[in-house]
C-alpha cells in the first residue's frame, strides 16, 4: 500500500480504513449532525414494525467514512468526485472497512474504485472517485 501520491500507479490500494463499530449512539449523533432522522435508523419499534430484527445504518454515514479514507490520503480540494451506490444495510454493532483502489490514471487525476465492506464479507457500498495527484 502507497500512501505518497508521487508513488501512485495503477492498482495502487490505498490504506484501508476501519471504523469502530457502529452503535446507537453513533446513529443518534449522525441523525443529528446530518439531518437524516428517519426513524428505521434510530426507533427500534420502526424497523420491527418494517420486519426487521433492527436498525440499520444510514447510507451516507457509509459515504462519509469513504470521505475520510479520502482526506486521510489527499487535502479534501484535490477531491474532484466521489459517487457510491448502495447495495446492502450495514447493521447496528457491524465494523465497516472503507477500501480504495486506483484503477486509472489519466493527466495527473487518478480514478479510485470504492467499497465499503462488512467483517463477515458483506459489501454495503460501491462507488468511484476521482483525484487530483498535485
Amino acid at each position: 500500500m502507497v500512501t505518497l501520491t508521487r508513488d501512485v500507479t495503477v492498482g495502487t490500494v490505498l490504506p484501508p480504513l476501519t471504523v469502530e463499530p457502529i452503535s446507537r449512539t453513533t446513529l443518534a449523533l449522525f441523525a443529528g449532525a446530518s439531518g437524516d432522522h428517519n426513524p428505521i435508523h434510530i426507533d427500534l419499534d420502526v424497523a420491527h414494525a418494517a420486519g426487521l430484527d433492527d436498525v440499520f445504518a444510514h447510507g451516507m454515514l457509509s459515504m462519509a467514512y469513504l470521505a475520510r479514507l479520502l482526506t486521510c490520503w489527499v487535502p479534501q480540494e484535490r477531491i474532484r468526485s466521489c459517487q457510491a451506490r448502495f447495495v446492502a444495510i450495514t447493521p447496528v454493532h457491524a465494523v465497516p472497512t472503507c477500501t480504495a483502489r486506483v484503477t486509472a490514471i489519466d493527466d495527473g487525476v487518478v480514478t479510485l474504485e470504492l467499497a465499503v465492506t462488512l467483517a463477515d464479507g458483506t459489501v454495503t457500498l460501491t462507488g468511484d472517485a476521482t483525484v487530483a495527484l498535485d
